[in-house]
């Protein structure tokens, strides 16, 4: 991941926020305006706004407003709304303009009518489309094909004169010729970085198959990169409006037309006409309530197949979504026969808001993507060099190789010569020293580690730490860089203390034997202290806030001599296996004795030592992934994440001094209930065979910091509970605002609450309790640890959001409390983390 920071943090957003879109440069024609009577000032909603003698159009919002965007306009444009009189403009082609129109009203003379109750005709409508949904879903499909064109933007917005003209901006000037302006906002944009890709797409229902080859890939703002280029396709992301609930930035929207639409929006049926061979109608939608998760917008439907031939949607204004201040959605569809409507293109604009201050005046980041369809097949049986492809997404070896010729005719419109600029334009971007230094800051920052030529020095906060057995901690280290290599990669450090006075340090490299699918060796040796018995989550040793956020005295660290090597086989996406040999030399302390039982007491032991194999087996569908050189983040999925460790200590080898077998499960998975949130749970359990000392059997994960750790029981204590059997259980719901929105003093703050709990139960078997003062036990446990025999619980409320990055939990201990003068616990706890959510 360190190479796609490198490159921009820009881009590393758009890969987060991986699912952006909207289409236009500034040789499209943009109209925007707003549309009120001239009389009473009011906004007229469901005005037609469309450019004359063809049937490109919008109407307006329900606060007048609208927006065009084309490629292909007349030279008119022409307004009309029922009762008022109609209106013609010229307009410019190929440029910008805002056009605001006062519409006067026209009398008639009418007859008299007479005004019956009955059902609005708009609900009659929506639930002739409920009925077709399933007929008309893309999904419904046993297979499907089609060629898609990609193009994703990331533009930064609202660029001001005083801005431009800063001493700072004098190396970017050439810049400033490129801006040009929002359709949609009316914000002035400087594109920053621009990518295209052109692809195959491959779909069958059963079994589920999804493949994507992508043949095509080029970018500007960026060097060329195979893992990055995974990302420019359509597989990323999957907007279907014909689902109940949309995931946009994993928050589920509700669907316009969703089964129970008419529990979130108002409908008004407001216009039919003959369109693209078929008669359709046009209904607009505006939510009920504030804050839900819902859009306002328009759509026209076919009449007959009542499928929807094209929807606009755009978030309300009040949406509880950070870093967002707008979003809109367009999704066309084509008719391929009678009865069947395909997508056609699909746009999604994103206007990203940096702070909470007026945006109008503060610069923020617009993001943009769109896809073209073409040369769609409908049910025909996928290849089988498809089907045995081995990666969900595939990126040929010509594809960042193709000429300016391919693409000329790859794209769905020709470039023009003033487009073709702004390409070159992001590029020279790069030269600039001023942006490569900015760049640099904001690797250093988001990585850790600060990279200068082959060498990345860090990471910079275990630059410094304290704890009770070394006194003030100084720490360098770092690692080779991507300009060393992209094959193999070296790291170390060095440590020192200043009241144990001993130096500890660290050696490793990892070698990328093959990239997709991943294929990896690497070995680790280290002399250094450790803390037995943390979760995964949990702060390294030596970071600084381990430091800072302690709640007891940080002294259950133990020295640890290990060395460890790994051999890493993913066998295709989501499935993989890890085999790993480690020899671990663990020694004690005054605050971790090590004791065995004796006839007269106890008899302190010098250490013990460890030799492990262990297979890791890691199987899920369809994640998402971020990968870097050699670094890769899991961005979860739509199925469960299941891992099973094989694990054999083998006495004598390296003089290992315990034979025994181990076997751990873990499930995870994240379940989207919209509209009530989305559910997590982690499910563990494990066994031991053998008889062995305290320290190699399972230590629960316990937590002695002020951080909030979703992986440990953060009321519980370092050593105080171990099992040689065990099963956990942590569940944690996140109600996305469903209750706070509610209530009006909160709403403001958009904060939104999240409660979990977690339990755990585990046993000894009798060769290894410690804690009995017989001589079959082979170490004395320390005081205070004990198993759990008796459950373990612990329960939370949280609020989340708060200043859009914080976590408080009020936390709970509800059993284990009888007094332990060995364990100093808390009955009720507050913890506190940061995370980054829309």
């Amino acid at each position: 991941m360190n190479q796609i920071i490198k490159k921009g943090f820009l881009l590393l957003t758009i890969l987060i926020f991986s699912g952006l879109a909207y289409n236009g440069f500034a040789q499209t024609t943009k109209i925007r305006g707003r549309i009120i009577d001239s009389e009473t000032k009011e906004p007229l909603p469901f005005v037609n706004i469309a450019f004359k003698g063809t049937t490109i159009g919008t109407t307006s919002d329900f606060d007048g407003q609208y927006f065009l965007e084309t490629r292909t306009p007349s030279d008119l444009l022409h307004i009309s709304f029922v009762g008022y009189k109609e209106q013609v403009f010229e307009i410019q082609k190929a440029s910008f303009q805002t056009i605001n129109v006062e519409l006067k009203s026209e009398a008639f003379d009418l007859a008299e009518i007479i005004v019956t109750p009955g059902e609005n005709p708009a609900h009659v409508l929506l639930r002739k489309i409920i009925a077709k949904k399933e007929a008309n879903n893309p999904s419904r499909f046993d297979s499907y094909q089609y060629e898609s064109y990609t193009k994703m933007e990331m533009d930064l917005n609202n660029i001001k004169d005083s801005f431009k003209n800063k001493k700072i901006m004098r190396q970017f000037q050439f810049v400033f010729d490129y801006i040009d302006t929002s359709v949609i906002t009316g914000k002035p944009y400087l594109p920053v970085f621009i990518t295209e890709s052109l692809s195959d797409y491959h779909f069958q229902k059963k079994p589920k198959i999804e493949r994507e080859v992508i043949k095509a890939s080029q970018m500007s703002g960026i060097n060329d990169n195979a893992s990055l280029a995974q990302f420019t396709g359509k597989l990323h992301q999957n907007i279907n409006i014909y689902d109940n609930f949309i995931d946009l930035f994993n928050m589920g929207f509700v669907s316009p037309i969703a089964d129970g639409g008419l529990r979130y929006y108002k409908y008004y049926l407001t216009d039919s006409a003959f369109r693209e061979g078929s008669w359709c109608y046009h209904m607009s939608f505006k939510p009920k309530r504030k804050q839900e998760p819902t859009f306002i917008g328009d759509f026209w439907v076919a009449d007959t197949t009542f499928a929807i031939q094209n929807m606009q949607m755009r978030i309300a204004k009040d949406v509880n979504l950070n870093w967002v201040k707008d979003l809109v959605s367009n999704n066309e569809f084509q008719k391929l026969n009678d009865s069947t409507w395909f997508l056609k293109k699909q746009n999604l604009f994103v206007d990203f808001m940096i702070t909470e201050k007026d945006s109008t005046k503060q610069m923020g980041f617009f993001g943009r993507k769109s896809i073209s369809y073409k040369n769609i097949k409908l049910n025909q049986p996928l290849k089988e060099e498809i089907i045995k492809l081995d990666n969900n997404v595939i990126v040929e070896e010509t594809a960042l190789k193709q000429p300016k010729e391919y693409w000329d005719n790859a794209r769905p419109y020709q470039l023009s010569e003033r487009e073709s600029g702004i390409y070159a334009m992001v590029d020279s971007i790069q030269n600039v020293p001023l942006y490569r230094n900015i760049i640099d800051v904001i690797q250093t920052f988001v990585t850790g580690y600060y990279v200068k030529g082959k060498f990345e020095y860090g990471p910079y906060y275990k630059l410094y730490s304290f704890n009770e057995i070394e006194g003030n901690r100084f720490m360098f280290g770092g690692r080779t860089s991507n300009d060393f290599s992209t094959k193999i990669m070296y790291n170390g450090h060095l440590a020192y203390g200043d009241k144990d006075n001993k130096f500890k340090y660290g050696l490793g490299f990892l070698y990328m034997i093959n990239k997709l699918p991943r294929e990896t060796f690497g070995a680790q040796y280290k002399h250094d202290i450790q803390q037995l018995g943390k979760s995964p989550n949990a702060f390294t040793e030596g970071n600084i806030l381990s430091s800072l956020l302690k709640r007891n005295p940080n002294n259950k660290l133990t020295m640890v001599n290990q060395l460890e090597a790994h051999y890493e086989k993913e066998w295709f996406q989501g499935f993989s296996n890890t085999l790993k040999f480690r020899y671990r030399d663990i020694n004690p302390t005054k605050f971790v004795p090590f004791n065995a039982p004796d006839v007269s007491g106890e008899t302190p032991v010098s250490g013990i030592t460890s030799s492990e194999i262990e297979l890791r087996t890691r199987f899920t569908r369809n994640e998402r992934i971020i990968m870097g050189e050699f670094e890769r983040v899991h961005l979860g999925g739509p199925f469960p994440i299941f891992n099973l460790y094989l694990t054999m200590g083998m006495k004598d080898v390296l003089g290992a001094d315990h034979n025994y077998q181990k076997i751990d499960l873990s499930i995870e998975h994240t379940i989207e209930l919209p509209p009530l949130g989305n559910l997590y749970y982690l499910v563990t359990a494990g066994k031991l065979f053998g008889k062995v000392p305290y320290p190699l059997l399972h230590l629960h994960e316990g937590n002695e910091t002020y951080a909030f750790d979703p992986y440990a029981f953060n009321m519980m204590n370092y050593y105080e509970f171990s099992s040689d059997q065990y099963v956990s259980l942590f569940v944690e719901h996140h109600f996305n605002g469903l209750i706070l929105n509610r209530i009006p003093l909160f709403r403001k703050l958009k904060w939104r609450t999240v409660v979990s709990g977690k339990g755990l139960i585990g046993s000894l078997s009798d060769k290894n309790n410690g804690s009995l003062t017989n001589t079959e036990a082979k170490m004395i446990f320390p005081n205070g640890l004990s198993d759990v025999s008796k459950p373990y619980f612990e329960a939370s409320v949280g609020i989340e959001n708060i200043f859009k990055f914080i976590r408080i939990d009020a936390m709970w201990r509800l059993n284990h409390l009888e007094d332990n003068p060995y364990q100093d616990f808390e009955n009720f706890g507050i913890r506190a983390m940061f995370q980054f959510t829309f």
